[in-house]
Parts: structure tokens; sequence; C-alpha cells
């Protein structure tokens, strides 16, 4: 099928200014790179934050006082927009792409687990790029990912993805909680 499969997830700081606006041009070079891989016949799958802020862009600040359902709600205004902006850009290269968005209890043994499995793998058996984000609009605070570092690395373990290829901000990876984080 595919001389390899991998999973790059791209962060919300990734791809914002410092004004927290979505910066296009950085969308079109990540796009660019994965249809070079696709050419070389290294199949993606992208996880992509981003819905939030783009919610925020459409919406302004809120009225809503509950962060989770202000969360809630930039995060379904802003999910298609962010769709939008990567169907676009995928299209000027010839490529089609798909919305997968899960949530916890697709990683969970049973029937969701197989059709998330099944959904990815018919997806990059037709050459179509997955893009996961969590289910933001619908997921609950108790079963939420702790980020889309969390959703990638699921996803990556249950495709059997070759690589994981994490884009962030952050200057190395982190161990442990809380207070006492250790920086490897």
């Amino acid at each position: 099928m595919y001389k390899e499969i991998i999973v790059i997830k791209v962060g919300t700081n990734v791809m914002t200014n410092k004004d927290n606006r979505i910066v296009r041009p950085v969308l079109r070079r990540l796009v660019r790179q994965i249809a070079e891989l696709y050419e070389r016949d290294i199949m993606t799958l992208l996880v992509s934050s981003g819905s939030v802020i783009a919610g925020r862009e459409v919406l302004g600040d809120s009225k809503i006082e509950n962060d989770t359902q202000r969360r809630q709600v930039y995060s379904a205004i802003g999910q298609p927009r962010m769709m939008r902006l990567y169907y676009n850009i995928f299209h000027e290269y010839g490529m089609k792409c798909a919305q997968v968005l899960p949530t916890k209890r697709d990683f969970s043994p049973g029937v969701h687990r197989e059709n998330m499995i099944n959904c990815c793998e018919g997806l990059l058996a037709e050459g179509v790029i997955p893009i996961a984000n969590e289910d933001d609009a619908v997921s609950v605070t108790m079963s939420m990912f702790s980020d889309n570092d969390e959703l990638a690395s699921l996803i990556a373990q249950l495709i059997n993805a070759d690589k994981l290829i994490i884009l962030t901000d952050i200057d190395g990876s982190t161990q442990g909680i809380q207070k006492k984080r250790i920086v490897i």
C-alpha cells in the first residue's frame, strides 16, 4: 500500500500569530509538505488544533461566562472553518481530505474503537488525508483528551503508524505532572 504511514500533529501556537489569528501561509506550507510526502508514497494522518481560535476569530469575545460552554461554542463555529481552509489548500494540490472528530470512547475496546480504525484505514486506503481533532463541541470535561498531543499518540498507536511527528513551539517534551515537570 504505502511505504510509510505517519501522524503529524500541528498545535495551535504553530498555526497562529501573536494576535491569536490563524496564519494561512503556515497551513499552506504544512499541506505542501504533506503533498510532497504523498508523492513519495508516504501517507499522512493530520491531527490539527485550531478550531477554538478559528471560532473566536468569527464570533469575537463571547458573552458566555462558563468556560466549557464557551469553548464548545467556539469549537462548533471554528471546526468547519478549519476544515474549509484545509479542504481548499489540499484541493490546490489535487488531494482530498476528510474530517475525523474522535472522543475518548473511540479508543476504548469495543465497537467505537473498531469504527475509528475502519474509518481511518478506509480513508488512507482511498488516498484521502484524515484530519483529526477532538470533538470539542460535544466532549465533556471528564472524557476530554489532555490535549491533541495525547490524541495524536493514540491515533498513531491505533493505526500502527510508522512515525509520530509533533509540531509545536515548546522547547522539548515534558515528563511528569503538576509542578514537577522535566523537559526531555
